[in-house]
């Protein structure tokens, strides 16, 4: 590995960061003791800051020379709503809120390049340091970009990280195009007709027609749109009824639908939408259909996809970069950056939970899992991974 020197040295304090943000997690648009922690350290490190966009986000800025070139670099914040099954001395502190997703870590490797960055400035040009509040279903991106992000920091192109669990430890994985799906979710409520249970013909019953409805929403996926199209429909609830004998007014089905591409989701909401009034049509029953669109599909551009290969492969080696990684489901609202500057998005490897500490939970180290943490190795590769991109894309004339 090629990695930084004065990063690996810095390793030690990188972790005590990490692991200090890890014991006060904070949810979305509430971070605000973690940028403060944030802000404070790129002060002290000569780095300006700018905060306040998406609430509680903010942008550090380091420049040096005369070019006009800027790139940012983003790590999110927040946490998660659940609670931490892990006992170590730096678990949670906050009942219900947890560091399950590697924010901590991201933060940790976005600081530990700005550090050496704002000492060395061995580039031509300003790094954006984009701390991002509110990627856990707040679309803190969309915020940043609706306060003016990009117009207050112009940029030529943005990149992002994210740890990845399963994949071996600090290889680096991507790919160009779709990457990350789409996040959609639906509400969706069959109003019918209360009776007794003993005298069904006198109602009708939105728990039958709720059934009907989800069974033709399957069809969608299996003969509505081209096989070759990667799409999930995914009925997550149904909620309906009080009583053994009562048959109720209303059944509820919520869920989740994912695609990689924005034709494909709309053929599949309008096809949703259509099902489920016409069944209830035939049922005398009628229907409040929501669909809800919460992150676009994340799409790299193919040149910065390319450029960064280059530098993963100069920092960490070819044998471990996957420059054609298999796309997830997942979402991520990176997306929302990506639709208005070119960028990347990349994977680096957590590997299978032997790094944690002992009093860690019995569950697997994986994302959105109680028993998770981050891999506090990976803090000077993907530390060094920003610097070398910064410096490459920025380079000294």
């Amino acid at each position: 590995m090629k990695l930084v020197e004065p990063i690996i040295a810095f390793q030690s304090e990188l972790q005590q960061i990490r692991r200090d943000l890890h014991a006060h997690p904070e949810l979305c648009y509430e971070e605000q003791r973690t940028s403060d922690v944030v802000a404070a350290k790129l002060e002290e490190w000569g780095i300006p800051v700018v905060r306040g966009l998406g609430q509680t986000g903010l942008v550090g800025i380091i420049k040096h020379g005369s070019s006009g070139r800027a790139i940012g670099l983003r790590a999110d914040m927040d946490a998660l709503p659940m609670q931490e099954l892990n006992t170590f001395p730096h678990a949670s502190r906050h009942p219900g809120k947890m560091h399950a997703c590697g924010h901590d870590g991201h933060m940790a490797m976005l600081l530990g390049a700005a550090h050496h960055l704002a000492s060395h400035r061995n580039f031509d040009g300003t790094v954006y340091l984009v701390f991002q509040p509110a990627e856990e279903g707040g679309a803190g991106a969309r915020r940043m970009i609706e306060d003016g992000l990009f117009e207050r920091f112009p940029m030529d192109a943005i990149y992002g990280m994210h740890n990845w669990p399963g994949a071996a430890a600090g290889t680096l994985s991507v790919r160009a195009g779709p990457m990350m799906a789409s996040s959609n979710e639906f509400h969706v409520t069959v109003k019918g007709k209360g009776a007794h249970a003993a005298q069904p013909h006198k109602g009708t019953d939105p728990i039958m027609i709720a059934v009907q409805i989800a069974q033709a929403w399957q069809t969608i996926i299996s003969r509505s749109k081209s096989p070759l199209d990667t799409a999930v429909l995914s009925l997550t609830q149904i909620h309906a009824g009080s009583a053994t004998n009562v048959i109720p007014d209303e059944a509820r089905m919520v869920g989740t639908v994912r695609t990689f591409t924005t034709p494909v989701l709309d053929m599949i909401e309008q096809r949703m939408r259509l099902l489920a009034e016409n069944i209830a049509a035939g049922f005398d029953a009628e229907v409040d259909f929501v669909f809800k669109r919460n992150y676009p599909p994340l799409v790299n551009h193919a040149r910065e996809t390319a450029f960064a290969v280059e530098v993963m492969q100069a920092v960490v080696g070819p044998d471990r970069v996957d420059a054609d990684v298999e796309p997830t489901m997942g979402a991520e609202d990176f997306a929302f950056f990506l639709q208005k500057k070119p960028g990347c998005y990349i994977f680096i490897g957590n590997g299978d939970g032997e790094h944690r500490d002992g009093g860690h939970g019995l569950g697997p180290c994986v994302l959105h899992n109680g028993s998770y943490d981050f891999n506090d190795g990976l803090l000077p590769i993907g530390a060094s991974f920003w610097v070398h991109l910064a410096e490459t894309a920025l380079p000294l004339s």
